[in-house]
């Protein structure tokens, strides 16, 4: 009985444990959650072009039908809820460097027409400062490793401008926000383009870097992010 008690104890302590169950992790998985925590992150319906949530997977919803955004498509891993919401917050406020892996992990397996080149949404110099490093860029270098023939170049755009962050903004502040912003440092050696960013709320901050990009004859952008939140109503 104490044996069995001692086993199971010493499995658990040496083991892997799922950071949302805290149960051990089956050594032949790779995952960084066990299999029924993984469940969490299955794929929803979603519009392709804008990545929100559809009954059914489309090409386009009837918004992107009607007024179509500057990208090709757009992958995400889910809506910005629990438990997706938590790991993003580990990354970028709590110094989780581990987790941009595995974030990528959930969200390199949808992609299937990778592009030749990644680049990803530049912080302005004060707040990488601050924080001491840029979460979408540690995204795009993971995703470039675990895509193949991908490579990663974080010096075609640049943010000019400090800016007041996003979040609590709404969709009117948010492009007002971003106005002249950012600005093209180097032209792109290819036309097919990714921009990654953790999170995709209206689409204003990524909407001014693919235009730099498509002015200089980029023809096919698409958007890697982790979550996909709703726009503000206002």
């Amino acid at each position: 009985m104490l044996s069995h008690w001692l086993q199971k104890t010493i499995y658990r302590l040496v083991s892997r444990q799922c950071p949302l169950c805290h149960l051990p992790i089956a050594t032949h998985q790779n995952s960084a959650w066990c299999e029924t925590c993984l469940t969490y992150f299955a794929p929803q319906p979603r519009c392709q072009q804008c990545g929100l949530p559809t009954l059914l997977n489309v090409p386009q919803c009837g918004q992107c039908l009607a007024s179509p955004p500057l990208w090709h498509r757009l992958y995400c891993v889910g809506d910005y809820i629990f438990p997706l919401n938590h790991t993003v917050h580990k990354l970028k406020y709590e110094g989780q460097f581990w987790q941009a892996r595995n974030l990528s992990a959930l969200l390199a397996p949808r992609i299937d027409e990778p592009a030749p080149l990644i680049t990803s949404v530049p912080l302005h110099w004060q707040r990488r400062l601050t924080r001491g490093f840029n979460q979408s860029e540690l995204l795009a270098n993971q995703l470039s490793r675990q895509l193949i023939n991908a490579t990663c170049n974080h010096q075609l755009i640049k943010r000019k401008r400090a800016t007041p962050q996003q979040k609590g903004l709404s969709k009117v502040q948010r492009k007002q926000n971003l106005q002249h912003a950012f600005a093209l440092q180097r032209k792109p050696n290819q036309k097919h383009i990714a921009i990654v960013d953790d999170v995709v709320t209206t689409g204003s901050t990524i909407q001014q870097i693919c235009k730099l990009l498509l002015e200089v004859g980029v023809e096919r952008i698409d958007i890697y992010c982790i979550c996909r939140t709703p726009e503000p109503k206002d």
